[in-house]
């Protein structure tokens, strides 16, 4: 799929809220500190560890538990072309029938 492909689900996904997104669906979260600092946790990586998502829900949840009193705002960072992938056949099906 091309950069000009993922940019048009880019500006999709900017509005879609992300509280409830799959866990396969994050790149990675930025947990934004006091102070100016920054803490990362890479869900990437987590998955191809091998951890399923209730483990990785746990790390992060774990992680955001340790750092609560600093924690300013959380970012996240989405799996793009992961999204795109699973979207885009069924939005495919969808059109094709109008």
């Amino acid at each position: 799929m091309s950069p000009e492909f993922f940019k048009k689900w880019e500006h999709i996904l900017e509005d879609v809220e992300k509280s409830k997104i799959p866990v396969s669906f994050i790149k990675k979260m930025i947990l934004k500190l006091e102070g100016r600092k920054q803490h990362t946790i890479n869900i990437s990586t987590l998955l191809k560890q091998g951890l399923e998502p209730e483990e990785i829900e746990e790390v992060v949840n774990r992680k955001i538990m340790e750092l609560d009193d600093s924690i300013i705002n959380i970012e996240f960072v989405l799996n793009v072309p992961n999204i795109a992938a699973t979207v885009q056949p069924e939005t495919d099906k969808i059109l094709n029938k109008l």
